[in-house]
């Protein structure tokens, strides 16, 4: 048992209470300090599990019900408020917790920051993990307005970590351009995810995987509801095919990042999430 403190929330769709027993657990981690756009990433977790009861149980596509998938919700993490570095902290220690039960985290953000303390804590399990990212931002700044740890320079420490030919990012459509540069470094594809990932998916097959999405991806004709939204993405179809290339990829731990549901009255980015979140869940199955 974890001494994290875990805030009790409404569950995601068909999940148990009881995370310990389970191997697959959603966290939510409503980090929110580094925005530089839009705030409101905090609400995300919150939001996207009440829109998951607007879905069913099974997918006609997968053809499997999370009635028959081992997953549980354990709620929010509560981070400090205003301490970036301890939420990072804490964050981290979460995920290490998680994998050293063989526990698989599924984590709803927040904002794109909390990708690095997640690898991290993977990296201690899985020293030849492979990141593949779907996101509009290549994340790769050194730092933005001086500061380092930013959801602007998430994928360059991550780079830094493990290398970038360890890295596949895709969807990307903005960037600076030292940021590019740094990007070039890695497996980087611009614009487009389902094409690449047919591309890359046999080359990534059984190895270490952490998956991160960042709903800005998506065009924000169809996903509206996020801090820093970028013309000309995918469209929620697309998203839907490429998800579906993630079955029998061995992935270790995964987040959805990036929701802000104040932008999107009409709640479309935080049903799409919860969609993409099921579907993900059921390739566990």
């Amino acid at each position: 048992m974890t001494e994290l403190p875990l805030e009790y929330t409404e569950k995601f769709l068909g999940a148990e209470d009881n995370w310990q027993k389970s191997q697959n657990v959603i966290l939510g981690v409503p980090l929110d300090i580094t925005t530089t756009f839009r705030p409101g990433t905090r609400f995300g977790p919150r939001e996207i599990r009440f829109l998951s009861h607007s879905l069913e149980l099974y997918s006609p596509f997968q053809k499997r019900s999370l009635e028959r998938i081992d997953f549980a919700d354990a709620g929010d993490l509560m981070l400090p408020a205003g301490d970036l570095q301890g939420s990072l902290n804490r964050i981290e220690r979460m995920v290490d917790v998680f994998l050293s039960d063989s526990h698989r985290p599924f984590i709803l953000g927040g904002e794109h920051l909390l990708t690095w303390p997640a690898v991290k804590a993977c990296l201690k399990y899985h020293p030849d993990l492979v990141i593949l990212v779907w996101d509009a931002h290549g994340d790769m700044r050194k730092d933005k307005d001086g500061y380092s740890l930013n959801h602007g320079t998430v994928m360059n420490l991550i780079r830094e970590a493990v290398g970038g030919e360890r890295m596949y990012l895709m969807g990307v459509r903005s960037e600076c351009e030292t940021g590019m540069e740094r990007a070039r470094e890695t497996n980087i594809f611009l614009q487009d995810v389902l094409e690449p990932m047919k591309r890359v998916r046999e080359e990534i097959m059984g190895k270490p995987v952490y998956f991160s999405l960042d709903i800005d991806v998506v065009d924000p004709a169809f996903a509206p509801g996020t801090g820093a939204p970028e013309p000309a993405g995918i469209t929620s179809r697309e998203l839907m095919s490429a998800l579906a290339l993630l079955e029998d990829l061995n992935i270790v731990g995964a987040d959805l990042v990036e929701v802000a549901p104040a932008y999107d009255p009409s709640q479309i980015t935080a049903l799409l999430a919860a969609r993409s979140m099921r579907e993900l869940l059921l390739m566990q199955g």
